[in-house]
């Protein structure tokens, strides 16, 4: 896995104190939490662009990675709510079924969504990709470097996640030609097939970096001639590719997924997953804060009317994998 793994919890201890002392939230120095839906790679990236946003807008803020998803997440709420913070950036989880979490953030403080949407909450704003729309270029993608068709299967952490369910969603209606419908839903539990493509299943891991292993590795032995793998969260690519190398199928499985993990890049770099689409958690972290700064301030003209501030997916292959790597290095800092 990522060395970027090995540091999220020094990251995720560091990162409470970065920009100033917690609970020092007075109108000079206000003070803003940014929780997300679990630890990975991505959200170290979105680490640091949260505490530069913090230092150059005069903010403290606390980036908090819940181990244990919704749950955690109630904690880490509960938490900063009762110190009075001057807002807070989430993303939910489960958001048919943390209306009344949602609900008590807004009437305390300032309420956005990030990475995914709660678009029936009373957040203000949402600020990540439009996730059905980069599951299109997911499909695109394989297209591209599939043209005869196939069996296809999908791995992803969660599912009833907004992000999750849309990316899923946009990717088959993608393999399926399908028309653009954002609304709609496949079975999880039932194949799609269409003229060229069949997309055999979706396996879920929770989170779980070695069921993610083992989801690909049953798919593997299941469907013998599986022709694709499509990983949904950062994680996942990497762990279809440990499972296809030591199943000693590499020449024989197609893998695209979402993100930028490293071992996702190294092995576009390699030629052994044909590539990612990548959003920016960067600009999700640094934008998350600056929004949230300013409400804390009462400046309400860093909302858009449509409260949907859209930051462009990106297509990541052997072709510009080289020039995105040194892009990301250049903005961590690495």
């Amino acid at each position: 896995m990522s060395t970027r793994f090995t540091s999220v919890f020094a990251v995720l201890a560091l990162s409470v104190t970065a920009c100033g002392q917690p609970g020092n939230n007075g109108p000079e120095r206000p003070t803003v939490g940014f929780i997300t839906n679990g630890i990975a790679s991505f959200w170290v990236i979105a680490d640091k662009g949260a505490n530069d946003a913090a230092h150059e807008f005069g903010v403290n803020v606390e980036v908090l990675m819940p181990p244990d998803g919704a749950a955690g997440q109630r904690r880490f709420v509960q938490d900063l709510l009762a110190r009075g913070v001057d807002g807070i950036a989430i993303t939910p989880t489960d958001p048919d079924n943390q209306g009344q979490l949602l609900d008590e953030i807004a009437a305390n403080t300032h309420l956005i969504t990030h990475d995914s949407d709660a678009p029936e909450s009373k957040r203000l704003v949402y600020i990540g990709m439009d996730n059905y729309e980069a599951g299109r270029m997911c499909g695109r993608l394989l297209k591209d470097v599939m043209p005869e068709g196939g069996s296809v299967m999908l791995f992803v952490g969660l599912l009833g996640q907004r992000n999750a369910d849309l990316r899923r969603q946009g990717v088959i209606d993608e393999l399926m030609d399908r028309s653009h419908d954002p609304s709609r839903r496949d079975p999880v539990d039932a194949p799609v097939e269409g003229d060229r493509y069949t997309v055999l299943d979706t396996r879920v891991d929770q989170f779980d970096f070695s069921r993610a292993k083992g989801q690909a590795e049953d798919a593997l032995a299941r469907y013998p001639d599986l022709d694709a793998m499509i990983g949904l969260f950062v994680y996942n690519p990497p762990q279809i590719l440990e499972a296809v190398r030591e199943a000693g199928r590499l020449d024989q499985i197609t893998i695209v997924g979402f993100d930028e993990d490293d071992d996702t890049l190294e092995a576009i770099e390699r030629g052994e997953i044909a590539g990612t689409i990548v959003q920016n958690p960067y600009r999700y972290g640094y934008e998350s804060v600056r929004v949230l700064a300013a409400l804390a301030r009462g400046d309400r003209s860093v909302l858009p009317e449509s409260k949907v501030f859209h930051i462009p997916a990106r297509k990541i292959t052997s072709d510009n994998v080289g020039d995105f790597r040194a892009e990301l290095a250049q903005l961590t800092g690495e």
